[in-house]
This record gives structure tokens, C-alpha cells and sequence, in this order.
């Protein structure tokens, strides 16, 4: 049985299921997965299926004094192996002072993590993400002799790539969520071979069994109504979409805003909506888990995003697979999920009155519609199948790790011809 470690920043996470559907296809298959955690996550908020991986996830934070010391000795021993990685931290470009000395630290933990899993005898890490969980695994393989590979998404790449350069230089293969990520990889580093990264979308499942949305009261059947859905961080831009609504209500759009998600933006999100007098127009409802969006969904009139960067956003593929209008920017990866005019409407990035005339021209041709809804619907259906492409996801990795079976399990030969089938139709229209 093939003995691999599987790490993320944070595990298990509620907002990352799809790294939790990966850990259970490859189990499926055989796989000895091992669970690993840079950070230490409190299990408050998580559900019980995130609470079973809770329990055996290995931490890597915090260290005790003698996990620290272990892992500094095994660096001091190993210098064959140690002096490369100083150089690459102290020698890299553009990167800051406290990014190289935390990643100084990561270094040790990356060797720390070696200890925990030299005696499971792994034979593979994969990293999802780029962050510094995917140094910590480049320094364990490095200290341990094995391969490691990662996943990368959206601003683990484009806005937070330290150390990507030896991260990819050292990795067996990458995988990343859209083409345009890859393009953006083999221009960005030349020197990669392009073999080494492949695409690999994420997906959901088809919900369109949800129940109606109950009636309205007939105070509120006339305000359309849009959802945004997200972490309340820097990156999500959701003072931009605030900004937005404000413009809409003074041209007399009657409208109500949901945004639903947590984070650290809250208090500044909620000064900027009493400063501009929304309060009854812009609502922030917390965190709300997955499986009780549907009512959001259910009565939204369109589904928004403002982000600054993302890879290809779950968000949106759980909106088009319940036949909901959305409006995106036109960024990286979201082309290819949202085709303006055809499966959802895309804004140029940045722009409030772009954002403002998409809204209005969306309002105004309402009853017109219903094909545009239809047909996202269908793409969700066509290439973004959860369970099929995570299936893919499986086949691809357990094929290119030494030793693993990836005929057991395997996707039948209608579902292979259909993902290959379908990778090539997203390359040809990029």
C-alpha cells in the first residue's frame, strides 16, 4: 500500500471541502493517506465529518522545545541538504526580510514534519496550496529523499508566490485549477517543462432539487436582490461591491445585498455601510455553511463577485449549477468558467461603473434570461462535475507517484474519454 502525506495551511477547513474530497478518492483507491496541518485548527466551527479528520490530522504548530531542537539538529547534520535551501531563501528575489526570516522558520518545521512522517514510512507529499505549507514539504522530502507535488489555486499564485521558483524546480508535478494558471506558470518560469503541470478543475455537485424559495412578502417582491459570497478579506474587494450598491440606490435600483462569509474586514466593511447609510439595503450575515446557501441562492436574482484575484471560484460554479444569473470579473481562471453573455456576464475588473451598467442591463432583461441560466447550468454539468473530477484528479496523481495502482478505482473509459474530451475543448477556447 502506497503511504503518502497530504498537507494544507489548515486542516481541515470548511471552506476547502474539495481537499477532503481528495483525501477520500485516494483512500478509496488504496491510498495510505496521512494528514498533516501547518497550523493547528480549532474544532468549534467544524462539522463532523471535518471534526473525524480533525482528530488524526499530525500539527505542525505549535512545536515544543524538543521538536525544535530535533529539527535543528537534523538540519545541522544534514548539510548537503540544508545549505541549499539557506541560499535559495537568502538569494531570492524580491522577497522581504520578515518573509525570508518566517520562512526560516518554516524550515524548521518543514523538518520537524520529516521527523513525524520518516517513521510512517511516506513515500509522497502532496502540499494544496502554495503558502508555507509548500516549503515545509519541499524541506521534509528533501530531508526524507522522497518526491513532493502541490496543488496551486489563485493568490498562492499570482499574489503570494514566494519561493515558487524552487518550489517548482523541486516538485515531481504540479497541478493548478485552470488553464490560465498554467500559461501564466510556463511564461512566468520558463524553465519549467510544461509536462510538469497539468489542469485539474474543481467542481460541485448538480443541486437543482432544492426546495422553491418561499413566497415574499409583497414589500420585497419587487427588490432584486444580489448575493456575494466570500471571506470578508482585502482580496475579496467587497468594500468595491458596497461602493456599487450605493451607486445602484442612488440611481433608484431597489436592491438588497446579502454578503455571506467571516473574516477580518468585518468591522471596516460595517463602518463603510453605516458611513453611507445602507444599513437596511447591505447586509453581512456571517458565515454560513454550505449546505445552508441554498436558501440564499434560492433567492437571489444574481449572484456577484468582486474579488481581485481568484483561481476558478466555487462560488460561482454552485450559482450556475442552480441556474442563477452571475456577474464576475473578467480575471484569471473565470473565462473559462463564466462566458460573458453566454453562461454569465464578466465586468472589467476594477471598474464601478462597468460593475454598476452590468447590474442595471441584467435588472432590465430579467424575463430574457432563462438560456443564458439554462446553459451555465450545463457547463457546471459538462466540466465541473465534482465527483468526476475529482475521480480525474486521482487517476492523474496515483499515476505519477512510484509504486501506486491507479487502475484500481480507475474511471471507467467513457468518463476518461470524457475528461480528456473535455481539457482539451477548455485549452482550444483559452
Amino acid at each position: 500500500m502506497t503511504t503518502v502525506a497530504y498537507i494544507a495551511n489548515e486542516f481541515p477547513s470548511p471552506l476547502e471541502p474539495y481537499v477532503m474530497d481528495e483525501i477520500r478518492e485516494l483512500r478509496r483507491r488504496g491510498t495510505n493517506v496521512v494528514c498533516c496541518s501547518g497550523k493547528r485548527v480549532a474544532p468549534n466551527s467544524l462539522s463532523l465529518a471535518e471534526r473525524a479528520f480533525w482528530k488524526e490530522t499530525l500539527y505542525c504548530q505549535p512545536l515544543s522545545d524538543d521538536d525544535l531542537m530535533h529539527a535543528a539538529r537534523r538540519l545541522a547534520a544534514d548539510r548537503r541538504t540544508s545549505w541549499p535551501l539557506a541560499r535559495t531563501l537568502f538569494s531570492a528575489h524580491k522577497t522581504s526580510v520578515a518573509r525570508r526570516i518566517r520562512a526560516l522558520g518554516h524550515t524548521l518545521m518543514g523538518a520537524a514534519l520529516a521527523g513525524q512522517l520518516e517513521a510512517l514510512e511516506v513515500e509522497h507529499i502532496h502540499c494544496h496550496h502554495g503558502y508555507f505549507a509548500s516549503w515545509m514539504a519541499l524541506v521534509a522530502t528533501r530531508l526524507l529523499g522522497i518526491d513532493f507535488s502541490f496543488t496551486l489555486h489563485g493568490s498562492d499564485l499570482l499574489r503570494r508566490r514566494d519561493f515558487l521558483e524552487a518550489k517548482l524546480a523541486a516538485c515531481k508535478f504540479c497541478v493548478t485549477i485552470s488553464e490560465f494558471n498554467r500559461q501564466f506558470l510556463l511564461q512566468t518560469y520558463p524553465s519549467t517543462p510544461p509536462e510538469k503541470v497539468f489542469v485539474q478543475h474543481l467542481g460541485v455537485d448538480r443541486v437543482l432539487s432544492w426546495p422553491p424559495p418561499s413566497p415574499a412578502s409583497a414589500s420585497e417582491r419587487n427588490t432584486f436582490c444580489l448575493l456575494a459570497v466570500g471571506r470578508l478579506h482585502p482580496i475579496k474587494n467587497f468594500n468595491f461591491l458596497i461602493d456599487a450598491c450605493a451607486a445602484l440606490h442612488r440611481q433608484g435600483l431597489d436592491l438588497f445585498c446579502w454578503i455571506a462569509g467571516e473574516g477580518p474586514e468585518r468591522p471596516a466593511l460595517e463602518r463603510q455601510i453605516a458611513r453611507i447609510g445602507l444599513q437596511s439595503r447591505v447586509h453581512l450575515v456571517g458565515h454560513i455553511a454550505r449546505h445552508d446557501l441554498a436558501g440564499f441562492y434560492n433567492h437571489a436574482d444574481l449572484v456577484v463577485m468582486s474579488s481581485k484575484s481568484e483561481g476558478i471560484p466555487v462560488v460561482l460554479m454552485e450559482a450556475m449549477s442552480c441556474r442563477k444569473v452571475v456577474l464576475a470579473p473578467a480575471i484569471t481562471g473565470i473565462p473559462e468558467l463564466v462566458e460573458h453573455q453566454r453562461t454569465g456576464f464578466l465586468y472589467e475588473p476594477d471598474s464601478l461603473d462597468s460593475f454598476v451598467n452590468s447590474v442595471r442591463w441584467i435588472h432590465d432583461h430579467q424575463p430574457e434570461l432563462g438560456a443564458i441560466q439554462r446553459a451555465a447550468s450545463a457547463k457546471i454539468a459538462a466540466c465541473f462535475h465534482r465527483q468526476r473530477n475529482v475521480r480525474a484528479f486521482a487517476d492523474r496523481f496515483l499515476a505519477l507517484i512510484p509504486g501506486s495502482k491507479p487502475s484500481e478505482g480507475a474511471q471507467n473509459d467513457s468518463d476518461r474519454e470524457y475528461a480528456n474530451s473535455v481539457l482539451q475543448q477548455v485549452r482550444l477556447s483559452v
